[in-house]
Parts: structure tokens; C-alpha cells; sequence
């Protein structure tokens, strides 16, 4: 519903992909700050969507649903009653889109028209999560960075898909009138973050005793954000956000990984050379960096986490505290890279 001041106030809204890393972050978000508003996470509780996750948050406000989002019917069941969607599922590691594209077309790119079909059909509000992997990268010695205006160019299978997702979004707003925007985001980190990306696998790795890999020469750059910062940006877009808009979300943390895994290696007590080299993945983007100044100009959003080294070091904690919660899907992990070379 919407207040006088013009503010979208939603009382029941539905996360997809809330058990995943950034969706249980936003639903953890949500039910701290927001208490009057009802989640219902709908996840199909792949390898990367863990119900525990979410585990501890009161059940009178957090409902999970299991399920697919390419399942029409399902849909059918559980979007009526909502007033909005924030879709945050999706497949999203880069490598095993390289290894077998064909889940990531399904559910980025098929699992968001079957969203976009009821939110249409219920008239509900619409929030889509995207990546800026989607505008391609940029070299390591230009100034610019990705804005709202950049060109599309992905290029892995994963970056296309989201970017086919990005475009049904606004065909959708274009055509049918849909109540939507859409977010593209730079890097994030934080606690419950799967340990095949890239921080939690260092980290993970040096607890295991495992010497950390690289790949290439080290020298690609990311744009990192706490994903709590993630989640607030997405509440304010999702709240006050113009409708079609699309809003850039970043918070000037460019780092290579090089730099990144070194700083990981002195905080918890490691030489920074204890580390080896592993072959460069296929088509690596170089540099990633967010113009995030219209979220800030129309929004007056500002990123809580702006010390990157302190918010590190509560990622390594908050993993050095929960090995129960990372332990038996590292082995998994680590022998589908040793498949696959990395």
C-alpha cells in the first residue's frame, strides 16, 4: 500500500531465493528492521539455498515456502496476497555456468517471466535483483565506472542471463504497465555466503588448512559491499524508488583480488605469499566499479560498512565462529573445482 507521502509501504512481501546468500541477508534485514511486515521466502533449496540460513527468525513473520520459481502453478498459489516481490533467485557462480549453462537459462531467464506473469496478473509490486556483470568489464587502468547508462555486454553465460532478466523486467514495465525496478550490484560479502565464492572459499581454506588459490594473475578488480548495505539500498529502491527505474548499487570498495586474498592471509595470521596459482578462468571480466551517485542523489542511500578491512575481518569471525554451518559443503565444493581444474 502506498502512505501519503508517496512511499510504498509493503506489508506482505515475497522473497524468492531467500535462503541464498544475499536473499537470507534482506529477509534477516527485513525482519530486524521492519517488524510489521510479513516475508514469505520462496526457495528451491539448491546447493546454494540452505534453510538454516534463515533459521531463528520468528515464524509468525517469516514463512518459507519450497519450491521452484519456473513452477507456474506453485506461483499461482503463493503470489496472490502478496503486495510485493523481491527476486533475488538465481544461479549465480560463474564457473559452473562455464561447466553447464543450461540451469542458468532456466531459472534466470525462464524462472523471472513466469514471476513477471503473476506479479502482472495479481498486480503486485516488483523488485528484481541483478548483478553489474551484466554491463561486461571494464580495463584496469580506466577511470570510469558502470552507471545506469552503460552498455550491456556480459560475458559468461551467467552475466547473460541476467541480462536477458534485466530486459524482461523493463519489457514488462514498457508493455504491461508492471510496478518495477531493478537493482544491479557490485560484489558482496558477509556472513552466510556459500564457499565457492571467492572470500568465504579463502577463508574457509586457510581454516582447513588448505593453502588458498588464485586465479591468473591476481590483478582483476572487484567492487565490494557489505551485503547489510546490500540489503538496505534494496529497501530503499523497493520503498521510494521511481517506477521503471533502475539504480545502481555500490559502495567505492575496489580491491584486486590479489589485494583482497593478501589482506585475508595477514588478518588471520598468515604469511601473504601462502597462497598458490591456478589457470585463469575462461572470458574473467577485469575490473568491476559502481557509479552508485543517482541511488545516493534520489534516494539519499549511503552505505553503513565503508571499511572494508574491519568488515573483513567480521566475515572471517562470523566463519572461524560457524564451521558447523560450512563444513560439509567445503569437501563438496572444493572436489567440484578439482573436477573442473580450479
Amino acid at each position: 500500500m502506498a502512505a501519503n507521502s508517496g512511499v510504498f509501504e509493503p506489508r506482505n512481501i515475497l522473497v524468492t531465493g531467500g535462503c541464498g546468500f544475499i536473499g537470507a541477508n534482506f529477509v534477516r534485514y527485513v525482519a530486524r528492521n521492519h517488524p510489521d511486515v510479513h516475508v514469505t521466502v520462496l526457495d528451491k533449496l539448491t546447493y546454494a539455498g540452505n534453510p538454516e540460513n534463515i533459521a531463528g527468525l520468528p515464524e509468525s513473520r517469516v514463512e518459507l515456502v519450497v519450491g521452484d520459481i519456473c513452477d507456474a502453478a506453485l506461483l499461482e498459489r503463493v503470489v496472490p496476497g502478496h503486495d510485493a516481490i523481491v527476486h533475488f533467485a538465481a544461479e549465480s557462480h560463474n564457473d559452473n555456468s562455464i561447466a553447464d549453462p543450461e540451469p542458468f537459462i532456466r531459472t534466470n531467464v525462464e524462472g523471472t517471466m513466469r514471476l513477471l506473469e503473476a506479479a502482472r496478473k495479481y498486480d503486485v509490486r516488483f523488485h528484481h535483483i541483478s548483478t553489474d556483470e551484466v554491463y561486461g568489464d571494464l580495463a584496469l587502468d580506466d577511470p570510469a565506472r558502470f552507471s545506469e547508462c552503460s552498455p550491456y555486454r556480459p560475458s559468461s553465460p551467467y552475466s547473460a542471463s541476467k541480462a536477458a532478466s534485466d530486459h524482461l523486467v523493463r519489457a514488462w514495465v514498457r508493455t504491461y504497465g508492471l510496478r518495477a525496478t531493478i537493482s544491479n550490484c557490485s560484489n558482496n560479502y558477509g556472513p552466510y555466503q556459500h564457499v565457492e565464492k571467492f572470500i568465504p572459499r579463502q577463508i574457509t581454506s586457510i581454516l582447513e588448512g588448505i593453502r588458498p588459490k588464485l586465479y591468473g594473475t591476481g590483478e582483476n578488480v572487484r567492487d565490494w559491499i557489505h551485503t547489510e548495505d546490500h540489503s538496505s539500498a534494496v529497501w530503499e529502491i523497493l520503498t521510494r524508488g521511481r517506477i521503471g527505474e533502475t539504480y545502481l548499487i555500490g559502495a567505492n570498495g575496489e580491491m584486486s583480488n590479489i589485494a583482497v586474498l593478501r589482506m585475508i592471509l595477514r588478518l588471520m595470521g598468515q604469511p601473504e605469499d601462502a597462497f598458490d596459482w591456478t589457470r585463469d578462468r575462461p572470458g574473467h571480466d577485469r575490473r568491476y566499479a559502481i557509479d552508485a551517485s543517482k541511488l545516493h542523489a534520489e534516494l539519499g542511500w549511503k552505505p553503513m560498512h565503508t571499511n572494508f578491512e574491519s568488515g573483513l575481518r567480521a566475515t572471517i569471525d562470523w566463519y572461524t565462529n560457524h564451521r558447523e554451518w560450512w563444513v560439509a559443503s567445503k569437501a563438496a565444493t572444493e572436489a567440484r573445482y578439482r573436477a573442473q581444474g580450479m
